[in-house]
């Protein structure tokens, strides 16, 4: 059976709308056309009609992950604002937390702590909307949403259909997935089985564990974990406070750089022609042959401090952590991009490491 497309009145439709203020950026141009979907019904129907006339369209969540270009966006911004959270016994200590793609991340891992419920606790604080978490396959504190994901409600562009897809099907891997990259589907709902009786996931992540003064591995409380981390983000400019212009951010705009080991033999050498042998250099596991870097500690060592500034000091590396950059008010998106640019280069010119950034890039790219 053929998807029923339901054309767009004019009356759902808004022009040149503002994209700079629901960005946490704070930066970016406007969209030539706007549309609120407020329901999964709405979503499905107002992406299907778009794609039916051929034009351009920006899903817009909560504008974490998102580099939006001076320009703006040429053809229609779709703000998914969709609500629903549904909780469903799974049996042996589970329990299935099924949340609508619009709902705020953070809004739902405060509910999951408050009822008692642990494997979010460490995923606190993080901005923007559910719907976003697969795509990035989002992650902090030793704890990536591949761990917790059952399954997601996907709209399939290509051919209107909407279906289930298990995780395992999603290519989850460090901040990545099949659906980042692409627009060929859009994420309506998502599934999460999550344990029952307060504890948290076990502490992998050695600083949380620290703070926590637990070993590695250890559960706790899942609102003592999530206090933690919460308190850990703050230190890092990493929760929005609009009176804080370190959190103007899209959070850490490079990740940490996948090497084999065989590249990562050579990097470590350059690193110690630089900086000297004896130098401690933190690499980290991630699968068979592979290890990441630290991108932080590669662009500190590489000469750039935190509140390094950028252009007429409209932008700079926030003052508390050197993988955010971060508008301080009146910057343009071309003003971080140098910056960007900036820094990815001084990496790459002293330790031969490219760094590749994490936001989304609309209509402007580091080149």
């Amino acid at each position: 059976m053929t998807p029923v497309t339901t054309p767009l009145s004019s009356a759902q439709v808004r022009a040149r709308v503002p994209l700079a203020e629901r960005t946490t950026l704070r930066l970016g141009g406007p969209a030539a056309r706007f549309v609120r979907a407020a329901t999964a019904a709405e979503l499905v129907d107002a992406v299907r009609a778009l794609d039916a006339s051929g034009e351009p369209v920006l899903l817009l969540g909560g504008g974490s992950n998102l580099v939006i270009s001076d320009a703006g966006f040429a053809g229609t911004a779709v703000q998914v604002a969709t609500q629903g959270r549904r909780l469903d016994p799974l049996g042996d200590g589970l329990v299935q937390l099924t949340v609508e793609a619009g709902e705020d991340w953070d809004s739902v891992v405060a509910e999951a702590v408050s009822q008692g419920l642990g494997g979010l606790e460490c995923l606190s604080g993080i901005p923007g909307l559910v719907g976003a978490t697969p795509v990035q396959n989002v992650g902090a504190y030793g704890v990536e949403v591949s761990q917790v994901l059952t399954s997601v409600d996907l709209l399939d562009r290509r051919t209107g259909r909407v279906h289930q897809q298990p995780a395992d099907a999603l290519g989850l891997a460090y901040r990545t997935s099949v659906l980042k990259g692409t627009d060929q589907a859009v994420v309506l709902r998502a599934r999460f089985a999550l344990t029952s009786g307060g504890q948290s996931a076990p502490i992998r992540y050695a600083e949380l564990a620290r703070v926590l003064g637990v070993p590695q591995g250890a559960r706790v409380p899942a609102d003592a974990a999530r206090k933690a981390v919460l308190e850990l983000r703050r230190g890092k400019g990493m929760v929005l406070d609009a009176a804080d212009h370190d959190t103007w951010s899209a959070g850490s705009f490079f990740t940490n750089p996948l090497l084999d080991d065989s590249t990562l033999t050579g990097v470590l050498i350059r690193i110690a022609e630089r900086l000297g042998r004896h130098t401690e250099v933190p690499t980290y596991p991630a699968g068979p042959g592979h290890h990441k870097l630290s991108a932080a500690w590669l662009i500190e060592r590489a000469g750039f401090t935190r509140g390094h500034r950028g252009p007429g000091g409209r932008v700079a590396l926030s003052g508390k952590h050197t993988l955010a950059l971060t508008n301080r008010g009146g910057a343009s998106t071309e003003d971080l991009l140098d910056l960007a640019r900036e820094v990815r280069d001084g990496v790459r010119s002293a330790f031969g490491v490219e760094l590749r950034p994490e936001p989304v890039l609309v209509g402007c790219d580091l080149g």
